[in-house]
């Protein structure tokens, strides 16, 4: 219970400065509405609603503050609007739908973990390369870093148009922005992971002249068994976001971030917003999954999860 509390302090607090919110954001647009049905007061001068901050605009017409909640297009919905739309996305419509989120959630899904498992499996190698071969450290870790400099929104469009200019479409472009983002959290936490074993512990291995294999499998590894999965944590994370990026300049007409483009080009924030909570929830779930596989694997080789 101890540990929940903290958790859902946070979420209350996120929600109740969300409602707050809510007025200021919104009370201009349904003043708008509002003066053309005769139902608002704003002072007779040019650009009044301009002129008038959303607070004062409130304070002058209380009527329209529950207005601001129920607005239909609003430029920042309420909390309950945004869980409606979620809930008739998710259980009002048919999974093949192309209106349910589940579909569309599928969508993102599938690249996203088809480019995690090629990311986490070139981070796995090259953290190997980079532990046992002084060349690949002085090499590689370098470009590695250099490659994260390199803005997303820019590199996704390149890849996409290059990929589809050889035929390949579809899938795998969006798998490998997936990759590009999860690689390199995975690279630096079995870096540090695989070279977490003290002196005492190598030279142990040395006296019994262990190989360097050995040495990997009974000593490395497991002790970088902890950084990994932290790594992992991370990486599921950051190809959900590639696989979203890779959706926005392509026209995807399905997957999170096609929502996001939909509710954007046709004046429906509802949507955008209710994809963007989709992808959060999944994110956190593949996180918590992770999380339980490290509880138990961590358990089964006597170590304590962080």
């Amino acid at each position: 219970m101890k540990s929940v509390l903290p958790i859902f302090s946070v979420i209350a607090a996120i929600l109740v400065f969300w409602v707050i919110c809510v007025v200021p954001m919104n009370i201009h647009l349904v003043a708008d509405q509002a003066q053309r049905d005769d139902l608002v007061v704003t002072p007779d001068t040019p650009n009044a609603r301009q002129d008038v901050s959303g607070v004062m605009l409130a304070l002058r017409n209380p009527h329209l503050i529950p207005l601001t909640y129920t607005f239909i297009r609003p430029n920042l919905p309420s909390p309950h609007q945004v869980a409606g739309e979620m809930y008739s996305s998710i259980f009002g419509q048919k999974i093949t739908s192309r209106r349910s989120l589940v579909y569309h959630g599928w969508v993102t899904l599938a690249p996203t973990l088809l480019g995690f498992v090629i990311g986490t499996s070139l981070g796995i190698l090259l953290a190997v390369g980079i532990v046992y071969s002084r060349v690949m450290d002085l090499s590689v870790m370098p470009w590695a870093i250099v490659s994260q400099t390199i803005p997303i929104l820019a590199l996704a469009p390149m890849v996409i148009v290059v990929l589809g200019s050889m035929g390949i479409q579809g899938l795998l472009p969006k798998s490998i922005i997936a990759a590009y983002l999860s690689f390199f959290p995975v690279v630096v936490g079995m870096v540090k992971g695989l070279r977490s074993p003290n002196a005492m512990q190598l030279d142990l291995l040395r006296t019994y002249n262990a190989s360097k294999t050995q040495g990997f499998w009974a000593l490395r590894l497991p002790a970088s068994t902890p950084y990994l999965f932290a790594s992992l944590k991370i990486g599921i994370s950051a190809s959900l976001v590639g696989t979203i990026v890779a959706e926005l300049p392509t026209g995807a007409r399905a997957g999170f971030g096609a929502r996001m483009l939909v509710g954007d080009q046709y004046g429906q924030p509802l949507v955008s917003w209710a994809a963007l909570f989709g992808a959060a929830i999944t994110a956190a779930a593949l996180v918590g999954i992770f999380s339980l596989l490290e509880r138990a694997t961590l358990k089964r080789m006597g170590m304590q999860a962080a």
